[in-house]
């Protein structure tokens, strides 16, 4: 033992050389590691966070230099930083795309609560209009060509392939859960597709703010307001138009700015998901069957839903063609608004309420499980009330702050204003217990007993234990010893106690309970989609009223607005998605 040791002591100098550079190696793979695939969860998700929040805030700061139209920031400036973050973008889809094809495993973990097929038709028909607005787009950069930086030429051509490669990257990797590559290239890869949808949301309402602050100022002018100073340039550049339907295509594009915007906020939230979902451990449930979209006894809802609808369509009619004109007519038509509004938010509190009563009646269990598709869907519906109850609360003060001489819908735009925020409260409260609420099949009810133990002593081979499932079906089995007419009367008394009917009673309930919980629910989905067409479209008062920008002042009221519009659009529009998923559960 003591030579082998000298002997090993001796050769140590020798192979001092080889062993340091292993020693080198093996420390250099475990820094590797330890900087990319070992790197703790929680700080991957800090790390990418922090990493998208800047990049949104980086393109907000060019966004907010670009609004004073001064000469150092210009338009195209900002359409380049979007268009180099969609080509990264591309880039990184395209590598996990063939990743995933190179390393597929045998059952890839999905959640399937992260993709339905309903959304999946809405983000295709939403994506469609997108690509409507790219052609014209190209088309008035075709027409604007010599005039204006070719930087508007290529960013409709790369919009609309980050587009058709999004829409496919979400219909079949939306509910993948990553496993592999956890930090890095995942983590950085999904946070960067959604910031990066996040500022092409910003750019589209900025561009859409811009065109309705233009007509605002121009219809003050005509008014007689000469104080106004938004500082808007127009839209159009100062040149001709090469080809004919030029001024077609401007006009077109901002009936479907509102398809746009919504079709990225809600790609942001869907990849919010995704990214989520990175090293998440599936629960067994969590995967459970697909409700049933058999929906009987609807008819009450949908009638009143489309009696909402076609209400919403008359009003934002009369309102666009009556708004142009006199101011007589301006404040008649500000005044139908709102007393049609005063309708329509009343009927939701009084659906949304009634649908809270059913669950109070209810005994169905909270599911309190991990499912961070609907933890988003209860944060971006509490986050997005906040634009709109902003906008009631200055409102309020407004009215309550006008003198004798203010105009006389100013009462009705109090009520108005109380009840949004009230609407808002009991159908985020509606909407969030339907989500959270677990149901229990009526068909699962306890099955009345077929076997019992009697008392009397039997002889065997019975033991006691007798078979009442088969007492009247063969008259010609043998009668079993030791059974008196007592017994026999008890046990009758027994199984009448809780015979069938009792279990269909029951289902009649729940049943009659969730046909009163799809009617509401359809209704609310209705009614949202009515309150979102609206301002989407031109009907949007709190411009021209005049009422609030006595008190706060245009500029102040004009930022409110431009904060406050978009965030009651996309609560809407996440309403409908939510409410839908209420719908199926039900």
């Amino acid at each position: 033992m003591v030579e082998h040791r000298g002997l090993d002591i001796m050769s140590t100098p020798s192979s001092s050389s080889p062993s340091s550079s292993n020693a080198e190696k093996k420390l250099f793979s475990k820094l590797k590691v330890s900087l990319t695939k070992k790197y703790p969860q929680k700080n991957a998700e800090t790390l990418s966070a922090q990493y998208g929040t800047n990049l949104l805030l980086i393109g907000v700061s060019v966004m907010l230099a670009l609004a004073q139209h001064g000469p150092a920031v210009k338009k195209e400036h900002l359409l380049a930083f979007i268009t180099a973050l969609m080509l990264v973008q591309l880039v990184w889809m395209l590598c996990y795309m063939i990743q995933s094809e190179r390393e597929r495993s045998p059952v890839p973990e999905k959640d399937a609560h992260a993709g339905t097929s309903w959304i999946q038709g809405g983000l295709t028909m939403l994506a469609l209009l997108s690509l409507i607005m790219d052609a014209f787009r190209i088309g008035s950069f075709v027409g604007y060509h010599s005039c204006v930086s070719a930087v508007l030429g290529v960013y409709p051509v790369v919009h609309a392939l980050h587009t058709i490669s999004q829409v496919h990257f979400l219909w079949f990797h939306i509910k993948d859960v990553i496993k592999k590559y956890e930090t890095f290239e995942s983590r950085f890869g999904v946070i960067h597709a959604v910031f990066t949808n996040l500022l092409l949301w910003c750019n589209g309402v900025m561009s859409e703010a811009e065109h309705f602050l233009n007509n605002h100022r121009r219809r003050l002018t005509a008014l007689g307001y000469d104080n106004v100073s938004t500082g808007v340039l127009e839209a159009e550049p100062h040149c001709n138009c090469s080809i004919s339907v030029c001024s077609m295509f401007s006009t077109s594009l901002y009936y479907l700015y509102p398809f746009n915007i919504e079709y990225h906020i809600f790609v942001s939230a869907m990849l919010l998901v995704m990214w989520k979902n990175i090293g998440r451990t599936l629960e067994l449930h969590s995967n459970s069957k697909r409700p049933s979209m058999r929906s009987p006894g609807l008819l009450l809802g949908p009638l009143l839903g489309l009696l909402a609808l076609a209400s919403s369509v008359t009003v934002l009619v009369v309102y666009l063609i009556h708004i142009e004109k006199s101011q007589q007519t301006r404040e008649a038509a500000i005044s139908m608004f709102y007393l049609y509004g005063v309708v329509m938010l009343s009927c939701m509190c009084v659906a949304s309420g009634a649908g809270l009563l059913v669950y109070r009646l209810e005994a169905w269990p909270m599911d309190t499980g991990s499912n961070p598709s609907r933890t988003l869907d209860t944060e971006l519906l509490l986050g997005s009330s906040l634009g709109s109850w902003l906008m009631s609360w200055c409102s309020v003060v407004a009215v309550a702050a006008a003198g004798p001489g203010s105009p006389s819908f100013r009462w009705t735009c109090l009520v108005y204003s109380l009840l949004l925020v009230l609407e808002k409260c009991v159908q985020n409260l509606f909407i969030v217990e339907s989500l959270y609420r677990r149901r229990t099949d009526p068909d699962d009810a306890p099955v009345p007993e077929v076997f019992s133990i009697t008392p009397a002593p039997v002889v065997p081979p019975y033991d006691g234990i007798v078979n009442r499932g088969y007492e009247t079906q063969d008259k010609g089995c043998a009668t079993l010893e030791g059974e008196t007419p007592e017994n026999r009367a008890a046990f009758s008394r027994k199984h009448s106690d809780v015979t069938l009917p009792v279990g269909n009673q029951l289902s009649v309930i729940h049943g009659r309970k969730r046909q009163i919980l799809k009617n509401i629910t359809i209704f609310l989905f209705m009614c949202n989609i009515s309150l979102w067409i609206l301002p989407a479209f031109g009907c949007r008062p709190q411009y021209d009223s005049g009422l609030e920008q006595e008190t706060f002042g245009y500029s102040v009221w004009t930022t409110v607005l431009n904060l406050a519009i978009p965030m009651n659009l996309f609560y809407r529009t996440h309403s409908v998605a939510s409410l839908f998923e209420v719908f199926r559960k039900d």
